[in-house]
């Protein structure tokens, strides 16, 4: 039997705080928002298993003592597929993954269109600091994906944090 592995990465990057979010915190506060990457590593498409990762977008807020600031995070498609066919590239070639709101790989992170949901959250600003609210991104590569050609595979989402 012939093995095909496959080096997969995919980025997460931060498009920006949206207006809302320096309205609120002008005066009050200030937040900001990192990502990590999903690291698929190698996967064998052979293997008849999915491979899955995990990335992380962080929201942090300081600034005034007791404060809650509500937001939503929306990810993009990516640069070559739709919400619910995702895909990484290598040339011409394409991969098929997805990214998930849990563990469970069962609701697509998306923008709330189709059937994709936003993650939403909250941070409660604290005294003399910063506080920091995680929330885990989960990527899949799902099984049965035998004809893909191998290489290095990678998309890149745009992650948008929306202060309300």
């Amino acid at each position: 039997m012939k093995k095909r592995l496959l080096g997969v990465g995919l980025g997460l990057g931060l498009l920006g705080l949206s207006p809302s979010a320096f309205a609120l915190c002008t005066v009050l506060c200030s937040c900001s928002a990192s990502t990590s990457s999903v690291a698929f590593g190698v996967h064998d498409p052979l293997s008849g298993s999915a491979t899955s990762s995990t990335g992380n977008v962080a929201v942090t807020c300081g600034g005034v003592l007791g404060l809650l600031v509500p937001y939503d995070i929306e990810l993009s498609p990516g640069g070559y597929g739709t919400y619910s066919a995702r895909q990484m590239g290598s040339g011409a070639n394409r991969l098929n993954y997805n990214l998930y709101t849990s563990g469970a790989y069962a609701t697509v992170w998306g923008d709330g269109s189709g059937s994709t949901q936003i993650v939403s959250g909250s941070v409660t600003i604290v005294l003399l600091g910063g506080t920091t609210e995680n929330h885990t991104v989960f990527g899949r590569i799902p099984a049965g994906q035998t004809s893909v050609v191998p290489g290095s595979y990678s998309d890149t989402v745009t992650v948008t944090v929306i202060y309300q």
